[in-house]
């Protein structure tokens, strides 16, 4: 097996973002930028450039760190162009994707065991919900007075036709300004969670079947490691990636050291639902996999991901033996410097993207020497105990994976 010893000349590397409707450019900008700043910070080497007239969003790193060189190439599998077309909703239909989502999670069940989980994620869930029924209210009290003062003063149907166009113009003010409150995307993530009840829709598996090909290509290529990196939504499909290509007989071996690093997830939302069979088989087959080191990062400063919770102790599904994941902190508290978490701690967005960036004092957790050091992950955590804060208390209402 090359990369036997732990140690990394050549890499892949493959990142799946969360529901994100930009285009990947972003993640590039983004790893140039808090990649040259990490790399100030800890003394290290680290340089970029993008691979013109290559299929796909890529890059190619190069690094030099403790004395040793490593190239690697980073891959964004890009679903964006899925998160934008499930976006693409009308006011009205949004309200109506509120009203499907809010039944879903409350009825199954699904809501109160979350709750019981992790606050912070679920007053995220809940924020878009009311934050969209406070601009309803408001826009009908615009209604309401513009009819009844209209009316008095002139003829209802002048303040019926004033007040509607008042209350129109306001809710499509509201969405004009969503890059401010986020209602409509928070809104649009959870409704395309819930739009099969924990299902994959058709698109995504299409689309994870097309991911799925590009990394068994890796996998049989000349590389010391093969490296699939899940952020936020983007963690359950890595899982479900990594689950089939073993059902495959995909992951050799013989052959790439691999890897799976997720970071700030969010499987509750999906594997707590009545139809997430897939998912919750994933979780189980892929925790028993012996062919990979599976690494999960949270931290309790994230109040969109679920924080310390182990992914597949927490949906029921725990085999024995367990071997993965080994759940720690990024501690957000301990390896920023309190003048960085004061200035980031009320940025929950920012907070959620802190795993992709540069830390003040980043202790064992650098995304950058994990991504493109010496070291493969397993090597680099090897014998490390996973959090003594970890959740792992079965608290799914729904635990049946149909396999």
């Amino acid at each position: 097996m090359t990369g036997s010893d732990g140690t990394v000349r050549r890499r892949r590397v493959f990142y799946i973002p969360g529901f994100d409707p930009y285009p990947p450019r972003r993640y590039r900008e983004l790893y140039r930028k808090e990649g040259a700043e990490q790399a100030r910070i800890s003394g290290y080497k680290l340089g970029i450039k993008g691979r013109p007239g290559k299929p796909g969003f890529s890059w190619a790193i190069k690094s030099e760190i403790g004395g040793e060189q490593t190239l690697t190439r980073y891959d964004v599998l890009v679903w964006h162009d899925l998160v934008r077309s499930s976006m693409d909703q009308s006011i009205a239909g949004t309200y109506v994707q509120l009203l499907r989502v809010a039944w879903l999670y409350i009825t199954s069940g699904a809501l109160r065991r979350l709750m019981w989980l992790r606050k912070g994620p679920v007053i995220a869930a809940l924020y878009p919900i009311f934050m969209l029924l406070g601009q309803f209210g408001l826009a009908l009290f615009v209604f309401t007075v513009c009819y009844l003062v209209l009316g008095g003063l002139v003829h209802w149907v002048v303040g019926a036709v004033v007040g509607l166009s008042a209350a129109i113009w306001l809710l499509v003010w509201f969405r004009s300004k969503d890059h401010r409150f986020f209602a409509y995307y928070l809104m649009h993530d959870y409704a395309f969670t819930a739009s099969r009840s924990g299902a994959y829709p058709p698109t995504l598996e299409t689309r994870l079947s097309d991911f799925r090909a590009r990394i068994a290509d890796a996998l049989a290529s000349d590389v010391d490691e093969v490296l699939i990196v899940g952020h936020s939504s983007g963690a359950h499909m890595a899982v479900s990636i990594l689950a089939d290509l073993d059902r495959a007989g995909d992951l050799p071996k013989h052959g790439p050291a691999i890897g799976l690093l997720t970071l700030g997830h969010v499987v509750p939302m999906v594997s707590f639902l009545p139809k997430a069979m897939r998912l919750r088989a994933d979780l189980a087959h892929v925790s028993m996999c012996n062919r990979l080191f599976w690494l999960d990062v949270t931290a309790p400063g994230d109040g969109c991901s679920f924080a310390l919770c182990d992914p597949v102790a927490v949906t029921g599904v725990a085999p024995d033996p367990m071997h993965w994941p080994i759940v720690i902190s990024a501690a957000f508290t301990q390896t920023l410097l309190p003048e960085t978490w004061a200035r980031l701690k009320r940025r929950f967005f920012r907070l959620h993207f802190q795993y992709l960036c540069a830390f003040d004092n980043p202790g064992d957790y650098d995304f950058f020497q994990i991504t493109a050091g010496p070291l493969t992950l397993a090597r680099r955590y090897r014998g490390r105990a996973p959090s003594k804060s970890r959740i792992d208390v079965p608290a799914s209402p729904y635990r049946t994976t149909g396999r």
